[in-house]
């Protein structure tokens, strides 16, 4: 720590996927974020020194003490083990090697999308784009879903003095295919892949998967190769084979967001969070997303109430991370 007593103590948060790393100052104390800074995980060679670097900016300012109190990460990754590598990028680091480089008396590593449940109470009513559904019922599970560079999924369970974050793998369940069309793109990916997971399709890499079996399907040629331009062309309308994959897209999450409203009851709502469906709201709320998230049987009008909520704002994991430090008295 800063021999100078009179620096102002502070906690590191961050929020690291797969493209982005998202790192902030916490006021002790509070939920304040201060020096927010986003890193592309493409640009650096590894953690650590993406880390000192954003450590060494932080230091410019000799308001602050050297060395956080106490830092909360969210990772994109299993943070059950003593080295941590990333599932979808490049990075990884052993905690020893974090240790030395924070110097901080409580380290907390969680997964990226528990970081998220730990902020979703507290958004405002200007952080997300509700997509059908009622008003959320108040101490009810929530869950969170973010199709991004892959597809994440936590639960958080308000109490009435405590939150509980349930974080897991929920992104990997099985592809459950419900018409004809989807039971041929299942035989197409399962060509690819030893198993076909939720993920290979709820996902950027998702799209471009979808898009490349439609093409086989429809017997048609397939140019694109980034989801962001198969995102935009069919938000355009321009393509009709991008269009479809939207299509598509939207109706097969709102079948895997309703079976994860279903299994956790979560009658305080679902958070749809990540890069994909913020960037195409319009196209998102007319699609057939609501209608498939519904369509449970006997069970649909449990369903029909739930709301559910696009996350806008873009830094959910590092408020997240930073409730978690304040809930913990740093």
């Amino acid at each position: 720590m800063s021999s100078n007593h009179s620096c102002q103590t502070w906690s590191l948060v961050a929020d690291i996927g797969a493209t982005n790393a998202r790192f902030a100052r916490k006021v002790s104390g509070s939920n304040q974020l201060l020096d927010i800074t986003t890193v592309i995980v493409a640009g650096h060679e590894n953690f650590t020194y993406a880390l000192s670097y954003i450590l060494a900016s932080m230091r410019e300012n000799n308001n602050w003490s050297a060395f956080p109190t106490a830092a909360c990460l969210g990772l994109a990754a299993r943070v059950d083990h003593e080295e941590i590598s990333f599932l979808n990028s490049h990075w990884h680091f052993t905690r020893t090697a974090l240790n030395e480089i924070l110097q901080a008396e409580s380290i907390d590593l969680i997964n990226d999308f528990a970081a998220k449940g730990f902020g979703v109470l507290e958004l405002s009513a200007t952080d997300w784009v509700q997509v059908g559904g009622k008003q959320a019922q108040q101490n009810k599970p929530i869950a969170i879903i973010g199709p991004g560079t892959g597809l994440g999924v936590s639960m958080a369970i308000p109490g009435k003095n405590h939150l509980t974050v349930v974080d897991g793998e929920g992104g990997h369940v099985d592809f459950a295919p419900l018409d004809g069309l989807e039971h041929q793109i299942q035989e197409i990916l399962s060509t690819q892949f030893d198993r076909v997971s939720a993920e290979r399709l709820l996902c950027g890499a998702g799209l471009i998967n979808i898009y490349k079996a439609l093409a086989k399907i429809r017997d048609k040629p397939a140019p694109l190769a980034t989801a962001e331009s198969i995102s935009l062309q069919g938000q355009q309308g321009s393509d009709p084979l991008s269009e479809e994959t939207l299509r598509l897209f939207c109706r097969i999450l709102g079948s895997v967001a309703g079976n994860l409203a279903l299994t956790a009851g979560t009658l305080g709502g679902v958070y749809i969070t990540g890069g994909i469906v913020p960037g195409m709201l319009d196209f998102f709320a007319r699609s057939a997303f609501r209608e498939r998230f519904e369509a449970k049987g006997r069970f649909s009008d449990y369903l029909t109430d739930i709301p559910v909520r696009v996350v806008t704002r873009h830094d959910l994991g590092l408020l997240g991370a930073a409730n978690k430090l304040t809930l913990a008295g740093y």
